[in-house]
């Protein structure tokens, strides 16, 4: 059987074949092409929440970028950190994410620990 699909626009002409014994079974039958419209949903991309600009003698607030569960906090106050080290991990739908150091600098406040429900833009670490 042919068929001739329609999606975002684009005409496809598609051949389904019944093979073993559903074939020998099913009678010829005339199909007119038909078109379906299709919505396709556009991807969803996760970028982390922007973070407020601020100066590079200032501190700097580490914020979650979405809801979810602190699973770890793997800096402690006064520790040295790189920018790009993992900060917390945070469990979010099922996932494991690093929160990570936006700058170099030291850990002037831990506010969440193991196990601290968040939600999104809240405060997890103080860099100065």
């Amino acid at each position: 059987m042919q068929y001739r699909v329609t999606v975002n626009g684009k005409v496809y002409d598609v051949t389904v074949e019944l093979v073993g014994q559903a074939a020998q079974a099913a009678p010829a039958v005339a199909v007119a092409p038909v078109s379906i419209p299709v919505a396709v949903p556009a991807p969803v991309l996760h970028a982390p929440a922007p973070v407020a600009p601020v100066a590079a003698t200032g501190d700097e607030n580490i914020v979650s970028p979405f809801p979810g569960n602190i699973i770890d906090v793997l800096v402690k106050v006064g520790q040295s950190v790189k920018a790009g080290q993992c900060l917390v991990m945070l469990e979010a739908m099922k996932m494991e994410n690093e929160i990570v150091a936006t700058r170099d600098g030291v850990v002037k406040q831990t506010l969440v620990s193991k196990g601290t429900n968040v939600n999104t833009d809240d405060v997890l670490v103080v860099i100065g």
